[in-house]
């Protein structure tokens, strides 16, 4: 089994920046691809941003321009920096690991999806 451990949230400020990072632990031997989610109070939880094992990203159109994730595939970590934060960016972040791949024997595997235990971000001043 695997986890993944995120950390770098807390209490930011409006026009400042946050920086998370998410790990995965365990025998995992490549990650198809990483994302971040957010889920605020009362709403449902939606991707905020996502990239492949080739450095391909997809973004919300909310973050654009302002968010920007980054992976070392290497340490199986995944990274997303926030920038220009605004009150509407306050939620819990979940890291996301789709098609972690995990080998039992030399021909036998299984790819899996991995949350993380979520992060706060609050934006408020």
């Amino acid at each position: 089994q695997a986890q993944l451990v995120e950390s770098g949230g807390g209490l930011g400020q409006p026009g400042g920046s946050l920086r998370l990072s998410c790990a995965a632990s365990g025998s995992i031997f490549s990650i198809k691809a990483m994302g971040w989610y957010r889920q605020a109070p009362g709403k449902e939880r939606e991707l905020v941003a996502s990239i492949t094992s080739d450095g391909s990203t997809n973004y919300a159109d909310s973050v654009k321009g302002r968010f920007t994730i980054s992976r070392d595939n290497a340490k199986n970590t995944v990274y997303l920096q926030m920038n220009s934060l605004k009150p509407e960016d306050t939620a819990v972040y979940y890291c996301n690991a789709h098609g972690a791949r995990t080998y039992y024997s030399s021909s036998y595997y299984l790819d899996q999806d991995y949350w993380g235990q979520g992060t706060q971000v609050t934006v408020s001043s």
